[in-house]
């Protein structure tokens, strides 16, 4: 699309239009057509290609105080998204660049330029900077190597394994000659985690009422780090066959986020104490001055095809919800994201 300083652009944006109890569902969400204001001096408009639906949005869907603001009924959803410079009457933005931003969940938007971010489209396609290179890979970069402190040889259980963090904290393991065991709930899920990652076994968590005995098979000597995407009985099972010093990564309880009542697990968080482990919780953007050492160290094990990622798209704006929603329904393989045409 083409537009010039004298026109408003139409814009087609996913507003919140009811907060869930439990599960989302398509009612929550409404599809809207914004008009937004020329650009002025000093702005640029950039239309989005990609956008990032990821499970930390539930939580934004929910009034109350958080580590950021909950979203708006009756405003756009915002989260990750790529998108192209189509006007600019910025000097550091120039028109036809690729731009990472945070206002997904809408066609198009204007900036300013703060918080946004040129990306190498040559360097990795410009998705990637939604996932391997972005803030996904980059939890799983600083959870490993920042929470964790991983050293080479440790074991490592990581639930959710086949999932966009998931998927790359088992391969940041393996890069470290660790030991990785993972979870996922599908068989397609389990064989791509066994023929792409590498890591040496998946449990198949739908079918062994006996999650800690099925670790324990994997793990005789114990695990050494769990990196808790799920919560509960995961983090349950973890706890039971952790050694001591332990440390468990809490990244995100995905099988908490709908709940209308408090999860029962973890039964055994007393072990905590006699095990003498660390759980520590932790939120990606604190640790935004290691950005540039996370992209030269995950680009170098891209280089080397030590990193692969698998996506899961949605076409249209207008899909955007289910492919929410479908994340809590197990239907994403990798990355989830929206094409957006």
């Amino acid at each position: 699309m083409s537009t010039n300083a004298t026109q408003a652009t139409r814009s087609r944006q996913i507003e919140l239009a009811s907060r869930p109890d439990g599960m989302p569902t398509k009612a929550n969400f409404q599809l809207k057509t914004a008009e937004l204001s020329p650009i002025g001096e000093g702005e640029f408009l950039v239309k989005n290609h990609w956008m990032s639906v990821d499970p930390y949005m539930r939580g934004r869907m929910k009034e109350g105080k958080s580590y950021v603001p909950p979203f708006q009924i009756g405003e756009p959803l915002e989260g990750g998204c790529v998108g192209e410079v189509v006007e600019s009457r910025h000097p550091k933005f120039k028109t036809g660049a690729m731009v990472l931003g945070n206002l997904g969940w809408r066609e198009y938007w204007k900036s300013d330029g703060a918080g946004v971010v040129v990306v190498d489209a040559k360097r990795a396609p410009a998705q990637a900077y939604l996932g391997a290179l972005g803030m996904t890979g980059m939890t799983a970069w600083v959870g490993l190597n920042k929470i964790a402190k991983l050293q080479p040889g440790s074991t490592v259980f990581v639930s959710a394994a086949s999932g966009a963090v998931g998927s790359i904290v088992c391969q940041l393991a393996k890069a470290k000659d660790c030991r990785v065991i993972g979870s996922a709930g599908k068989s397609e899920k389990i064989d791509w985690l066994r023929e792409q990652t590498g890591i040496d076994a998946v449990i198949n968590y739908k079918q062994t009422d006996d999650l800690a005995g099925a670790l324990a098979e994997h793990a005789p000597d114990g695990i050494d780090v769990y990196f808790d995407n799920v919560g509960g009985d995961h983090l349950e099972a973890a706890i039971e066959v952790m050694n001591d010093f332990g440390c468990c990564v809490e990244c995100g309880m995905i099988s908490t986020y709908n709940a209308t009542q408090p999860p029962v697990a973890p039964r055994n968080l007393f072990k905590v104490i006699a095990k003498r482990l660390r759980m520590q919780g932790f939120i990606v953007r604190d640790h935004m001055d290691a950005q540039d050492e996370f992209v030269e160290e995950m680009s170098s094990l891209i280089e080397a095809k030590k990193i692969v990622w698998e996506e899961t798209v949605s076409e249209g704006i207008e899909h955007a919800p289910q492919a929410f929603i479908g994340l809590f329904e197990g239907e994403n393989l990798g990355k989830q994201l929206v094409h957006i045409v």
